[in-house]
C-alpha cells in the first residue's frame, strides 16, 4: 500500500514517529533542503499540517537520510533488526494484524534456531555436506566477526558492533558472496537469539517509523515506498517476486549449482529450490554476474548467456548497457520501475476475471497464494485486496507450474501457440480500459512501461492516443465533446485539439500535450498557440469560459509563466490528476462534473476530489 493511502487512513498520534523522525532529518539540512522548503511554504504549522500526499514526496526526497538512520539502528545487536525487516519487507507482508505478525515472528525465530542448530553441527562434522571451501568462507566470516563483537568486552565494555567494524564485516560478506541468509545464520551462532515480546518488537519498529501501528484496527503497515528502503537497508536489489521471475528461467543445472555453493539441500523440487534460493536473499546483482554461471566460462559467453535471458527470457529488448554491470543494473532499474507503477499490466476488470477463473480452474491456487505470500485472510483471488500488497497479474502467473499454466490455458480457451504467459495476460487484456489505466505513462510516453503492462503501440501514435483518452475522460464525466463545431471552427493552421461545448454559445478549449522529459516547459511557444484558439472563438462568437492544458506534469518555470499570464483563463492540469478525478468521478452523486471545480493554476486534485465525493 502506498505511503499516501495509509497516511490517510491513520491519525495523527498513530502517525507521529513517523512525522518525529522525518521533522529531524529536515531540521538537519538534509540534501533536498531547497525542494522541501517548497513544499513546506504552504503549511502553517509545519509538517503535521501537510498533507499525506506532500509527507509522501517529503520521505521520498529525504529516503537517503533515512537510509542512514535505519543504518545507526543497526549497531543494536539485541534488536534483532535484520530478523524483523526480513519478515515485514517480503512480498505480500506490508498489512498484517498483530496476531498474524507474531505467528511469523515466532515461526521465524524457531526457524532460525533450528537453522543454527544444524549449520553448528555442520561446520564440526568431518563429513559435512558443505564444500571445504564454503566451510572456510563461513569460519573466516564468524572469526573476524566474534572478534569485532567480543573485543570490546575485553576491554570492559558493553559489547557491540561499531560502524566503522560493521562497513569491514560487511564488505568481508560482500567478498565471500555470503546470502542474506547465511549471514545472519552466522551472526546468531555468535548473538544467540530469543524471542522477544511482540508489542514491544511492535513498539520499536513503530518508533523507528519503519512501521505505522493502528490499534484501533489491530493492524500493522509497512508502506510500499518503505519497503524499497528497507530491502536497499538489506542488499536486496529487488522483490523477492523478479528473482522468482528470472530464477525460474534458468535450467535445473544451473538451480542445481546456486543451490550447492549456498548449502541448499539439491534433494528438493525444482520450484522448492527457487523458494530456498529466494529465502537466503542472495545478490540478484551477484546472482546474474557470476552465480548462475559455469566456473571458466568466458566473457562472451557469459554475455551470451545473459543477453538470452533478459531477451528470449524476460522478453526484454535491447537493454542498455555496454558491459554485464551496467546491462544488471539497467535489468534492476527496470524492476524498480515495473514495481512503482500502480498499473497492473491488464485492465483491474481484466484481473478480476482472470483471479475467478483461475480459482475455477486451479482450486486449490488460492490456498498456494495464501502460503506463498504469507497471507492472513482467507479468499485471497480479488484485485483490489491484492493491489494493496502490491500484487500485480504478472505475479500470480510466475507461481504457477507449467501443468498448472497448461490447465488453466485448457480451460479458459486460451491461445495455445508462444509464450504461455503473454498469452493469458493478452487474454484478460480488456483494450479500452487497460489504455485509460496508462493513461499517464502514454503522456510520459513511456514505452518500456507501456509494453510491460501489455500495449503495443508505436511512438509516432502517442500523441493522438493520449488526445483520444483525453477525449474520453471528458466524455465520462459528462462533458459534450462536439467534435462537429471543433471542425467548423478550425483552419489548417489553427487546429484545437477538443472543444468541450457548454451551451450558450460557451466552450471550454482543451489542449493534450505528451512529453519525454520530466517537466512541461515550453510555455511560449504553446501560449501562442492558445492565443490562436482564442481569436478563432471570438471570431465565431464563441465564449471561451477556461483553456485547460493537459500534460503529464509541468516544470516551475512553465507553472510562474502561467501564472504571470493576463490574457488567458488557462488552468494546467497533470495527466494524472486528470485520471484521478475521472476515477473518483465514477462513484460520485453528479452526473456533469461542476466545471467551476477547474478554477486553480495548477489544478488541485485534493480539493477536487474532497468536493465531488463529499
Amino acid at each position: 500500500m502506498k505511503l499516501e493511502k495509509i497516511l490517510d487512513k491513520l491519525g495523527s498520534i498513530e502517525k507521529n514517529s513517523f512525522i518525529k523522525i522525518i521533522d529531524n532529518i529536515i531540521s538537519n539540512d538534509p540534501k533536498n533542503a531547497k525542494q522541501i522548503e517548497v513544499i513546506l511554504s504552504s503549511a502553517d504549522k509545519g509538517l503535521k499540517s501537510v498533507d499525506s500526499q506532500n509527507i509522501a514526496k517529503i520521505f521520498t526526497l529525504t529516503k537517503d537520510e533515512f537510509l542512514k538512520h535505519l543504518q545507526s539502528e543497526f549497531q543494536d545487536t539485541s534488536s534483532q533488526l535484520d530478523i524483523l525487516i526480513d519478515i515485514i519487507s517480503r512480498d505480500g507482508n506490508c498489512i498484517m494484524k498483530q496476531d498474524w505478525f507474531s505467528r511469523l515472528y515466532e515461526t521465524e525465530v524457531i526457524h532460525l534456531n533450528k537453522k543454527i542448530k544444524k549449520l553448528q553441527l555442520e561446520l564440526k562434522n568431518e563429513r559435512s555436506s558443505i564444500v571445504p571451501s564454503r566451510q572456510r568462507d563461513y569460519n573466516i566470516y564468524s572469526s573476524c566477526l566474534k572478534t569485532a563483537y567480543e573485543n570490546d568486552m575485553l576491554n570492559n565494555r558493553e559489547a557491540k558492533i561499531t560502524d566503522d567494524e560493521l562497513s569491514i564485516i560487511l564488505t568481508l560478506s560482500e567478498k565471500l558472496d555470503l546470502s542474506q541468509e547465511e549471514i545472519k545464520l552466522i551472526n546468531y551462532t555468535i548473538l544467540g537469539v530469543q524471542k522477544l515480546d511482540v508489542q514491544a518488537v511492535i513498539s520499536s519498529l513503530k518508533n523507528i517509523g519503519v512501521v505505522f501501528y493502528s490499534k484501533k484496527e489491530n493492524t500493522i503497515y509497512v508502506a510500499d515506498e518503505m519497503v524499497r528502503l528497507l530491502r536497499k537497508l538489506r542488499k536486496k536489489d529487488v522483490a523477492d517476486k523478479y528473482v522468482r521471475r528470472t530464477l525460474k528461467l534458468m535450467r535445473e543445472p544451473v538451480i542445481n549449482q546456486i543451490a550447492r555453493k549456498h548449502n541448499i539441500d539439491r534433494k528438493l523440487s525444482y520450484s522448492q529450490k527457487i523458494e530456498e534460493i529466494i529465502k537466503e536473499g542472495l545478490s540478484f546483482s551477484n546472482l546474474l554476474a557470476t552465480g548462475m554461471h559455469k566456473e571458466g566460462i568466458t566473457l562472451t559467453q557469459r554475455k551470451k548467456v545473459l543477453n538470452d535471458l533478459f531477451e528470449k527470457g524476460l522478453n526484454i529488448k535491447h537493454l542498455k548497457g555496454g558491459t554485464i554491470n551496467e546491462k544488471i543494473e539497467n535489468l534492476i532499474v527496470h524492476f524498480e520501475s515495473i514495481e512503482k507503477d500502480e498499473k497492473v499490466g491488464i485492465s483491474l476488470n481484466g484481473f478480476e476475471k482472470m483471479l475467478l477463473e483461475i480459482n475455477d480452474s486451479l482450486p486449490k491456487f488460492n490456498n498456494q497464494l495464501r502460503a506463498q505470500f504469507q497471507l492472513q485472510d482467507e479468499f485471497v483471488l480479488n484485485a483490489y485486496f491484492l493491489l494493496d500488497y502490491n500484487i500485480k497479474p504478472r505475479d500470480i502467473l510466475d507461481l504457477l507450474t507449467k501443468p498448472e499454466i497448461s490447465t488453466f490455458i485448457r480451460d479458459n480457451g486460451i491461445k495455445q501457440r508462444g509464450d504461455d504467459i503473454l498469452n493469458i495476460l493478452e487474454h484478460y487484456k480488456d483494450s479500452e480500459n487497460l489504455y485509460l489505466e496508462n493513461y499517464e505513462n502514454i503522456a510520459f510516453r513511456n514505452l518500456n512501461l507501456l509494453k510491460e503492462n501489455g500495449i503495443s503501440i508505436k511512438e509516432s501514435e502517442l500523441g493522438v492516443k493520449f488526445e483520444e483518452l483525453t477525449k474520453n475522460i471528458f466524455n465520462k464525466i459528462g462533458f459534450h465533446v462536439n467534435d462537429k463545431l471543433k471542425k467548423s471552427i478550425n483552419t489548417k493552421k489553427d487546429m484545437m485539439d477538443i472543444l468541450l461545448d457548454l451551451g450558450n454559445n460557451e466552450i471550454i478549449i482543451v489542449e493534450c500535450k505528451t512529453v519525454k522529459e520530466r517537466g512541461y516547459n515550453k510555455f511560449s511557444s504553446v501560449s501562442r498557440q492558445l492565443k490562436s484558439y482564442q481569436n478563432l472563438a471570438k471570431i465565431n462568437d464563441l465564449r471561451i469560459v477556461k483553456i485547460l492544458l493537459v500534460a503529464p506534469e509541468f516544470s516551475d518555470d512553465f507553472i510562474t509563466d502561467c501564472e504571470m499570464d493576463t490574457e488567458m483563463n488557462l488552468s494546467l492540469v497533470k495527466a494524472s490528476s486528470l485520471f484521478k478525478i475521472y476515477d473518483a468521478f465514477k462513484e460520485s452523486k453528479y452526473e456533469v462534473f461542476p466545471h467551476v471545480l477547474f478554477r486553480d493554476v495548477v489544478i488541485n486534485e485534493h480539493r477536487i476530489l474532497k468536493a465531488i465525493t463529499k
